[in-house]
């Protein structure tokens, strides 16, 4: 074998990421947002999107909704990056905004807190353009009966091409 990493066969846990990036690539909803999920690592995600003016609420900046949908999504897929078997379901999410965006790319920052049996904790931040911390939440999610082998998006081939 060669000394490029990029000819070596994907491992079980990679090729886990690559499934729940794909997963999130064929979710409906996601078709709304100018987004992309990475999985580097267990309990790690990053979530990268472009806020624009389609986002704003009234006054002119990103409406909470985004926040929240980016939050939730990077804290999910970090703790889903544990379960191999299971789709989750986010039972409760806590939310902070700590400031206004208008418009640029955003990047959620998702991490695995605690749990690796039924309920799983996750935290993640919001940072903008110019890295400052725009938003952080919490959640906690716990295994659904869906079987992530039984979702399309889950499948090998999928809608992100991978």
């Amino acid at each position: 074998m060669s000394g490029d990493d990029a000819t070596l066969p994907a491992t079980g846990a990679e090729q886990h990421y690559r499934a729940l990036e794909r997963l999130y690539a064929s979710a409906p909803v996601n078709a709304k947002f100018a987004s992309h999920l990475h999985l580097p690592g267990e309990g790690r995600s990053r979530l990268t999107f472009t806020v624009t003016p389609e986002d704003y609420h009234a006054a002119g900046a990103a409406h909470g909704t985004i926040y929240f949908k980016m939050l939730d999504d990077a804290a999910f897929y970090a703790a889903n990056s544990l379960v191999t078997d299971r789709f989750l379901l986010t039972t409760s999410f806590n939310l902070h905004f700590t400031k206004p965006v208008r418009a640029g790319t955003v990047t959620a920052e998702g991490r695995w807190v605690s749990g690796r049996r039924r309920v799983f904790v996750a935290e993640a931040r919001l940072v903008d353009a110019e890295g400052d911390e725009i938003g952080r939440g919490t959640g906690t999610f716990m295994k659904s009966r869906i079987a992530l082998s039984s979702l399309p998006g889950y499948a090998a081939g999928g809608p992100s091409g991978l």
